[in-house]
């Protein structure tokens, strides 16, 4: 993606919710090199940043509620969680979770989009997101799965002001000119009970190596390493304990 830090209404997180934190850190560790810290106090839960050098790059967590899935969540940036929670309901959104403050690092809200896509918001004070982007090991793209395009694209305007290209066979998302997402719509080869969703897309130097190194770690592809026509080679992956996610290759510099 065209962006390469945290800007308000962009991408700046992504976090791992998982049944079994130990098993996903020895999972990630081995996949993108990460270096996993946990908060040892207990307020945070077991909440883990994972680290690349010196830079946060992604969080790994416990499930925190019964009915919480496995599943990787993206974070986006805003400037004041409680006013963007109203302009999520406004704009036919739901809030599910906050705003409230984590320690001195942030504000945040767990919200879903009108087509039942969920995702969080961080507004910054100590810690504003990821410390790399575009990397091996880090995010590079982010995607909504979803049913309802027009709908998802009418929401996240709205909310974020977000542009969508839809002139050609993938849309994509943009802030400011800068592209950092896709769209996908969900149709009949998608199972109906896959609700609609965020993924998102890590860095990595080689596709093909990091797909076989996840299932020789007990993941397995969603889709295999495929190379798209005018775009970059990518596969879709899910970890051990059922969490999706995908990966690219770093050198493709246009988009996706």
């Amino acid at each position: 993606m065209k962006l390469d830090a945290p800007v308000t209404g962009g991408p700046c997180w992504a976090e791992l919710g998982t049944s079994d934190l130990e098993p996903a850190k020895r999972f990630y560790t081995k996949l993108f090199g990460w270096r996993p810290e946990t908060d040892a106090r207990q307020q945070a839960g077991g909440y883990t940043v994972a680290r690349l050098g010196d830079a946060p790059v992604a969080a790994l967590t416990p499930l925190y509620q019964p009915d919480q899935p496995v599943a990787w969540n993206v974070s986006f940036a805003v400037a004041d969680a409680d006013a963007a929670v109203r302009e999520v309901t406004a704009a036919g959104g739901a809030v599910l979770l906050g705003p409230q403050d984590v320690f001195d690092m942030g504000r945040f809200a767990v919200a879903a989009d009108p087509t039942g896509a969920v995702f969080q918001l961080w507004q910054a004070r100590s810690f504003a997101g990821a410390g790399l982007f575009n990397e091996p090991g880090t995010l590079g793209w982010v995607e909504l799965l979803t049913r309802e395009p027009e709908r998802a694209a009418a929401f996240y305007g709205a909310v974020f002001g977000w542009r969508v290209d839809t002139g050609d066979r993938y849309p994509q998302w943009s802030l400011d000119g800068a592209d950092f997402g896709g769209m996908v719509t969900m149709d009949d080869k998608f199972p109906h009970e896959v609700p609609a969703h965020w993924l998102p897309y890590f860095t990595v130097a080689d596709v093909d190596t990091a797909a076989a190194d996840a299932a020789e770690s007990g993941g397995a592809p969603l889709m295999p390493p495929t190379s798209l026509p005018d775009g970059p080679r990518i596969a879709v992956l899910r970890d051990p304990q059922g969490a999706m996610f995908g990966v690219y290759r770093a050198d493709y510099e246009h988009g996706r």
